[in-house]
């Protein structure tokens, strides 16, 4: 009997403990047991398949970030496909609907386990527009009889608009959209293999993404009614954590489909997401950085303004949570200077630093991404299973967008604008 007694105790004194620290949003601001909350991180999109390839991998990249004072990490807890699927993370969580990798659900288990013991959050990302982790188009495709993708480059003949409504298909397909709330409830409502710890009472997780970076593309209505339908049903599931989008934010294409301030027009959405690519949308030539460069930092700091005075009106949070640029002329080597990229960081940390200073709603930033000690199979090869896994997805070069643990200049500004960021706490 007082054996069942202190049982009982101990699971009533965890759920109590493990209640407290929670990220809240109170006008306008993160707060976390009462103070404000605001961050430097990183994308870190591998942590769960790294912790099934190489634990002591993981081990010493959690280390290294804690050391720079980094404590916000975007995770992935999704992926779909079987092991003939192209430009995708092998392996995957999701092999077909609903039929899972036990060993990767313990790999996120651990991964946020490594985590809490280094104070550290996590925004996990549940699905995902783009094809390196399966996403959208795997769940389509599965929908009509695994019908074929029609994969962007660097497919053969890829096309990104053909590409982009196949993907968002996903809204209109109604046995896409319920294996995805399958999913979304099976990550809910798992409890932890290792710290017996239910993810809906886990404190180290800060948010519930629903997706990375998700388009309406020429199906916008049914895009934004998934926005906020798939952000209720969370809600409904889980009522400590936040929710927000993935957004991309009001990218230069107009035929995204995206509208910032609409698409997070929903209760249940608790702050803005926005990302930032000046070499992909041609603001910047890393071969032509004198011409160039100047250009790029005042599209940028035009681009974060309008999307922070929108976070302003509708007095929510906004976090930068995607930027990143090549090294110098666009070298994959990973011993090639990073000059460019370090006054690119620089500046970008700064803008959202000092923001944050007079507007409150500005509440984070994350870079892309955290490669660590890993290196491409060669520079620029393309992504295969057994190649180290950094912070270029599959379906990109390697080597690309990846911070690497011997990039000294580039890990010293990151530093320094942790302290900076956090000291606002």
């Amino acid at each position: 009997m007082k054996k069942f007694i202190l049982i009982i105790f101990l699971m009533l004194y965890s759920q109590f403990f493990y209640s407290q620290g929670f990220i809240k949003v109170d006008n306008g601001k993160f707060t976390r047991d009462g103070k404000t909350y605001s961050y430097l991180g990183t994308n870190f999109w591998y942590g769960m398949n790294l912790a099934v390839s190489d634990k002591e991998r993981l081990i010493r990249e959690l280390d290294r970030l804690n050391v720079l004072g980094v404590k916000n990490l975007r995770v992935i807890a999704g992926s779909e496909g079987n092991v003939t699927t192209p430009w995708t993370v092998q392996p995957t969580l999701q092999k077909e609907p609903g039929v899972y990798n036990d060993e990767l659900w313990t790999g996120l288990d651990f991964l946020l386990v490594e985590m809490k013991k280094r104070n550290m959050l996590a925004v996990v990302c549940l699905n995902n527009f783009w094809p390196w982790s399966g996403g959208f188009a795997q769940y389509v495709s599965w929908a009509n009889n695994n019908e074929f993708i029609p994969y962007p480059p660097p497919a053969d003949n890829g096309d990104w608009k053909t590409y982009q409504q196949y993907s968002a298909r996903f809204y209109s397909d109604t046995n896409a959209k319920k294996w995805f709330e399958n999913h979304i409830e099976k990550v809910i409502n798992r409890v932890n293999s290792i710290n017996n710890i239910a993810y809906k009472n886990d404190t180290t997780i800060m948010a519930w993404q629903l997706a990375n970076e998700p388009e309406g593309g020429n199906n916008v209505t049914e895009y934004r009614n998934w926005l906020h339908k798939t952000a209720q049903f969370i809600k409904t599931l889980d009522t400590n954590h936040l929710v927000s989008i993935g957004s991309e934010g009001n990218t230069p294409s107009v035929e995204n489909g995206t509208n910032f301030e609409r698409d997070h027009d929903s209760p249940y959405i608790d702050y803005y997401t926005f990302h930032l690519w000046v070499q992909n949308w041609g603001w910047y030539d890393p071969m032509k950085p004198k011409e160039t460069y100047n250009f790029a930092i005042t599209k940028a700091y035009e681009y974060i303004d309008a999307h922070i005075k929108i976070a302003q009106k509708i007095n929510k949070p906004i976090v930068l949570e995607e930027f990143g640029i090549s090294r110098d002329e666009n070298s994959y080597e990973s011993n090639s200077s990073t000059k460019i990229r370090d006054s690119f960081y620089k500046s970008i940390f700064e803008k959202i630093y000092s923001s944050s200073k007079s507007i409150p709603q500005v509440a984070g930033v994350n870079f892309w991404a955290w490669g660590g000690e890993g290196r491409p199979r060669y520079p620029m090869s393309i992504w295969k299973e057994g190649d180290d896994l950094i912070g270029d997805p599959p379906h990109e070069y390697q080597g690309w967008y990846s911070v690497y643990n011997t990039d000294r200049k580039t890990k010293r500004i990151i530093r320094n604008y942790t302290c900076k960021i956090n000291s606002n706490n």
